[in-house]
């Protein structure tokens, strides 16, 4: 009976912490993520703007990604393991939203490939 007791209460603790930044840590293995790559810390800070002002998230990503994911910076359903670091740790983090209004990285996240604006659009 206890191991189903702690069971319960760790399905009780993650429908409680929605929206309180702890789920994105403990629940979830998979995130649909979008992204804008650059290379340069000029040109993904001049898209950061771009965002800022009000512009699709996935209308910047096609003008600013130099990656080959510039169909609106779309990457898909990624799973834990699957991407590098930093890249992971803040998709994980970030809430659910959406290309008309994006909650996004800023300052933009730096890996090995350049530098990232990250936005999630759904968790599994």
């Amino acid at each position: 009976m206890p191991p189903k007791k702690n069971a319960n209460t760790s399905k009780a603790n993650k429908s409680k912490a929605v929206g309180t930044g702890k789920e994105e840590k403990k629940g979830g293995n998979a995130v649909k993520v979008r992204h804008i790559l650059c290379e340069k810390q000029s040109k993904i800070l001049e898209a950061l703007e771009k965002l800022k002002a009000g512009e699709k998230f996935n209308e910047i990503a096609t003008t600013y990604s130099e990656d080959k994911a510039r169909s609106g910076g779309d990457l898909g359903w990624m799973t834990r393991g699957s991407m590098v670091g930093l890249f992971q740790e803040a998709a994980f983090a970030l809430p659910i939203s959406s290309i008309s209004s994006p909650i996004y990285t800023d300052p933009p996240i730096k890996t090995k490939f350049g530098y990232h604006i990250i936005m999630v659009e759904g968790k599994r």
